[in-house]
């Protein structure tokens, strides 16, 4: 039987016999299912393999369209022993879908499944797990815990990452396996695939989200992978490392109520937060230190930035909450533009993101205001997410703002979506509740609306205006007037009690008016609505108690006809009212205070958001968005009170140098890892002398971040003839990390000739290992980088190694006077070989050193050799020093006062630019207390300011030091400079080049970089050099003196390359100049900030002209 005609057969039969299936009635629907899946197992049953194809593609398809083929269950699970792969994974495939509901029919081919977790093909193993997990009966639990065992051990990471998707099935199946299922996780967690990262976290987060432990170790990993990791994944585990996170550091914000007291209340304050302070203030004065954030947490930050422009909505969701809960105020920014691409993306997307955005303007309103118009609304947006954009509008409001919003929310009046122009009167009220300065206009645009046609913006605008009255009565009794003339022809029941409630509350303001709206009210009681009739009864009690000569009959008419009414609460209020104002024998002692009672002052209503308390659900959760807890919602822990132990998150590496021969550490060199920065940098040529290497890595790692990764470089030790020189080596390697840590002052020494060239590569690719954190130095990656040395080359190293020590050695004497070499010698120097051999003995005599050139001293100058910053010493020093002026001594009344870009790291916070401000007293009297205040800066811009000078004498100098977050930009940072006497108004603008901090980079690693940052981010300029640029070391010191970067060694001596980074968002700055024949050169800057680019182009452009 062909395929063909076997489709033929299920359409009903052979084509001469007549089709049954339309007709209901003949019940032929049954007998051509039958027949037709009496084909399907007639092919099945068939010894042709492309027959069984078509045969499980037609079953798979019908599945896929909602059709029963349940019973075709035993056929299908006969060719689960199929040769032909594609067969065997539909089959897999079907039984999935079956295995639940079939559990009988399932069980016996259990052992079909258990040999097809042997099969040599992965999908096949991956299937057969996927099956046996799916089949839920408690009694093959032994059977699927061995399999999940087992396929945790599989070399192939799709089996593995099945194993992890197992985990949660058999947990809900037998929470009993929760121990064996935990150690199982912790096996998973540990595995070094992008592949298996997110289902293993989910699996944790199914099993035992409290578990924290197991993270600890691989946590630095976890983060490294991230960005590797499918969109899903990245998903769990950036919301597990949020509550991860938020467990073990510290409020990176706990000190800024202290710290920056003067700032914040300039910006925002509220009373919330003024009640925090006084919380945080005792515990914070005790301990006056500046935060430090741990480096474990930076890392977290730093790896999941680049997320924020992931293609998926839940990624960038995900990455704005973490910033959110666990990111220093100052950073928490970033996060806005990427939200605001999600605003165009479908309306689904729009509601969720929105949601989170109005929680977040309520606390952090700052870094949405740049984007508002993205909020304004368009006439094509569904009712709900008009709503949503109008509170988010409304949480951004501010004095600066507020005349383009009311225009904005004038125009959304006119809609024809009744919910929406509702919800903008409500949004006119707040904005005017919120800003005093324009309450008034609200009020006059909320009573021209009164005289809409449409009575539903007519009755809301009566209910706001209700509201906003209530703040300042007295001035407005016209309005209430004008509301009370309203009343006869408004029918909505929520307008009507509001106008008159405000009559009866207000009827002292409205004396002549209020009896006459009780008159028109009472004749038309019985046709009103509850809610009116309550606030009848009520204006009738008010207006008794104060004019009871005019409205004593009005009133016990009114509450006559309430006391016979059809709603039970209406005459309860009715009998209540009138034991309290009428007074009888009866009535008690409470008679006397029924004027206190009904006309007591009552307080304004605030209209808050709905969003306001929101907060204290994770962002971007299902919890948040319905605003109320779902089943398996975690909660956000609270910050600890103190720091965690770091030290938990050190992972141990192995020591290959134990191995006892060299084949056995061959063997263990056997896997690479998958992604490696090293790929296409290594070469047959790299040199085997990884000592030297080791000790430069050292250096450049620092931190506690990294520290406990100071040893990896012991990995990579050449292959040498003994074990006891192994050891010696291994014992000098620890002392050299020792000192790195110590940071002791270090000189480069020469390498050899044959190394030379080899370590340039070796050491772009180890730098680029440590960019990136130290989690990511497993076992295997390092191993990989000496696999690749030839033996040849290790063996002969090896032995030279206590010969290039003893040559070394002179070198650490920092060099006082250098001699000119020839080029030969020069080319021989690796700048990078420091601190590579045993301290020379103070009392031993020490050679002057001869072989360091003039050119390399002053590069030198230019290069950092650890990751903090540099001191201002090392970079053009005198430049850096230029003196401004701030305040001329006769506009200061005597005092003058200079300011200088200091270069010195802002140590209170690494992202401000430090500022040396000189204060100067000319007059012959005493000048006190100094200080700022009212500093009025861009958005995002922020300033911490110097502690403050209480006294200086006639003639006195001071000197303080205080930082600024120019956020990158140029733009003037303006304050008040106050003494006790007078305030003067100053302003601080940076040159674009005192907006960097220096970055050492290795060659490779410029270039690497340098690749990444090309056109658009590369500014490129041709010009001629100035008259006295003769040579590279005063077009050095022009570039350095210009801006505050670092020199990047160069093979050639027609270029010069420079590197730094902003100080406030950390992009890289990349600055070569290129010298050609004559006066020559071409200038080019790599930014990812643009206009930063340019201004630096232009900048140094001018000094090197000159």
């Amino acid at each position: 039987m062909s395929a063909s005609s076997a489709f033929s057969d299920e359409k009903g039969g052979s084509s001469g016999e007549p089709e049954y299936g339309h007709d209901p009635a003949s019940g032929g629907i049954f007998s051509t299912d039958y027949k037709r899946h009496d084909d399907l197992k007639e092919m099945l049953d068939s010894n042709k393999d492309s027959l069984k194809l078509e045969a499980m593609k037609r079953i798979v398809a019908m599945i896929a369209r909602g059709k029963n083929a349940s019973d075709l269950f035993p056929a299908v699970v006969k060719n689960v022993a199929c040769k032909n792969i594609e067969v065997k994974k539909l089959v897999y495939v079907y039984l999935v879908r079956y295995a639940e509901e079939q559990q009988e029919l399932a069980l016996l081919s259990i052992s079909t499944f258990q040999r097809g977790l042997k099969d040599p093909n992965q999908l096949i193993r991956a299937s057969a797990l996927r099956v046996l997990s799916s089949i839920r009966v408690t009694i093959i639990v032994p059977i699927m815990m061995l399999a999940i065992k087992e396929a945790a051990s599989d070399m192939s990471p799709y089996v593995r990452k099945t194993a992890a998707h197992a985990i949660p099935k058999l947990h809900s199946l037998d929470p009993d396996q929760k121990d064996q299922l935990i150690e199982v996780i912790e096996k998973l967690l540990a595995d070094k695939t992008t592949l298996v990262a997110g289902s293993v976290v989910m699996a944790f987060e199914e099993v035992c989200p409290d578990r924290i432990d197991l993270i600890h170790k691989n946590y630095r990993k976890l983060c490294n992978l991230l960005i590797d990791v499918e969109e899903w994944g990245q998903v769990v585990i950036i919301n597990m490392l949020t509550r991860y996170a938020r467990t073990q550091f510290l409020n990176p914000n706990i000190n800024e109520s202290l710290l920056e007291e003067g700032d914040e209340k300039a910006f925002y304050a509220s009373d919330e937060e003024e009640d925090e302070e006084k919380k945080v203030e005792a515990s914070a004065l005790a301990k006056r230190k500046p935060y430090v954030m741990d480096p474990d947490h930076r890392l977290l930050l730093r790896n999941t930035k680049p997320l924020l422009q992931s293609r998926n909505a839940a990624v960038v969701m995900a990455v704005a909450q973490l910033y959110f809960h666990l990111a220093p105020k100052a950073e928490v920014g970033v996060i806005a533009k990427a939200l605001v691409r999600l605003m165009r993306s479908h309306s689904e997307v729009q509601y969720v993101v929105l949601q989170n955005v109005a929680t977040m303007t309520i606390k952090r309103r700052g870094m949405f205001e740049p984007y508002l118009k993205s909020f304004y609304i368009r006439s094509t947006d569904p009712t709900q997410i008009k709503i949503l954009k109008l509170e988010v509008l409304t949480n951004l409001a501010n004095e600066t703002n507020i005349s383009t919003l009311l225009r904005e929310f004038q125009t959304y009046i006119k809609s024809m979506d009744k919910d929406f122009v509702a919800a903008s009167i409500q949004a006119i009220g707040r904005c005017a509740t919120n800003i005093g300065e324009v309450r008034d206009t609200c009020l006059n645009g909320l009573v021209q609306l009164l005289s809409n046609r449409d009575e539903l913006v007519v009755a809301e605008s009566v209910v706001v205006i209700k509201k906003l009255l209530q703040m300042q009565p007295e001035q407005h009794s016209d309005i209430i007037k004008h509301m009370a003339k309203l009343i006869d022809n408004i029918q909505v029941p929520m307008a009507r009690a509001s106008i008159l409630w405000l009559i009866g509350e207000y009827c002292e303001h409205v004396p002549k008016i209020a009896p006459d709206v009780l008159r028109k009210m009472a004749k038309s009681f019985t046709n009103e609505e509850d809610i009116v009739k309550l606030q009848i009864i009520n204006l009738a009690a008010k207006l008794y108690l104060t004019n009871s000569k005019q409205t004593k009959l009005l009133t016990q008419y009114v509450l006559n006809l309430a006391k016979y009414d059809q709603n039970y609460d209406i005459r309860d209020r009715a009998r209540f009212i009138r034991q309290l104002i009428v007074p009888t024998d009866k009535s008690g002692a409470l008679n006397k205070y029924a004027k206190k009672l009904f006309l007591a002052l009552k307080p304004a209503p605030v209209l808050e958001s709905p969003f306001k308390d929101r907060d204290h659900f994770q962002l971007g959760s299902l919890s948040h968005l319905l605003n109320a807890k779902a089943s398996g919602y975690q909660e956000l822990p609270a910050w600890p009170e103190s720091a965690p132990d770091p030290s938990v998150r050190n992972v141990e590496i192995p020591d290959w140098s134990k191995c006892t021969s060299r084949k056995d550490r061959k063997e263990k060199k056997v896997e690479k890892p998958f992604y490696s920065d090293s790929d296409g940098e290594s070469g047959p040529t790299e040199s085997a002398d990884s000592e030297s290497d080791s000790g430069s890595r050292s250096e450049s790692v620092s931190g506690s971040d990294e520290s406990a990764f100071g040893s990896e470089s012991e990995e990579s030790g050449e292959e040498t003839e003994s074990d006891e020189e192994e050891e010696e080596e291994e014992k000098m390697k620890k002392k050299r990390v020792e000192k790195t840590k110590a940071k002791k002052p270090v000189v480069e020494s020469a390498e050899s000739e044959q190394s030379s060239g080899a370590e340039d590569q070796k050491r772009g690719r180890k730098t680029g290992k440590d960019r990136k954190s130290a989690s990511e130095s497993e076992s295997e990656s390092e191993s990989s980088e000496s696999e690749e040395e030839s033996e040849d080359e290790s063996e002969e190293e090896s032995e030279s190694d206590a010969d290039i020590r003893k040559k070394k050695a002179p070198a650490k004497q920092p060099p006082k006077q250098s001699k000119k070499v020839n080029k030969k010698e020069t080319q021989e120097m690796s700048l990078l070989d420091l601190d590579d051999f045993e301290p020379t003995p103070a009392s031993a005599p020490v050679t002057p050193v001869n072989f360091l050139s003039s050119s390399l001293v002053s590069d030198l100058e230019g290069l950092s050799l650890t990751d903090t910053i540099l001191a201002p010493s090392t970079i053009a020093q005198s430049a850096s020093m230029k003196m401004c002026e701030l305040l001329h001594r006769i506009r200061g009344e005597g005092l003058a006062v200079e300011y200088c870009f200091s270069r010195q790291p802002f140590s209170p916070d690494p992202n401000m630019v430090a500022v040396q401000i000189q204060f100067t007293n000319n007059t012959s009297s005493e000048t006190k207390t100094i200080h700022i205040e009212e500093p009025k800066l861009q958005s995002g811009m922020r300033i911490r300011e110097f502690s403050e000078i209480e006294l200086m004498s006639a003639g006195e100098s001071v000197t303080v030091v205080m930082g600024i977050d120019f956020c990158d930009s140029t733009q003037a940072a303006n304050f008040q400079l106050c003494t006790h006497t007078r305030k003067f108004f100053v302003s601080i603008q940076p040159p674009v080049g005192e907006l960097m901090t220096p970055v050492f980079l290795t060659e490779n690693d410029f270039k690497k970089e340098q690749g990444k940052l090309m056109g658009m981010n590369e500014i490129s300029e041709k010009l001629t050099l100035g008259e006295k640029c003769v040579n590279e070391h005063v077009i050095v010191e022009r570039v350095t003196a210009t801006a505050n970067l670092s020199r990047v060694p160069c093979g050639s001596d027609k270029e010069c390359r420079f590197a730094g980074k902003t100080v406030s968002s950390g992009c890289l700055v990349l600055v070569t100049v290129a010298m050609k024949e004559g006066r020559g050169a071409q200038l080019t800057v790599n930014c990812e900030k643009m206009v930063i680019g340019t201004m630096l182009v232009k900048d140094i452009l001018q000094a090197l002209t000159q």
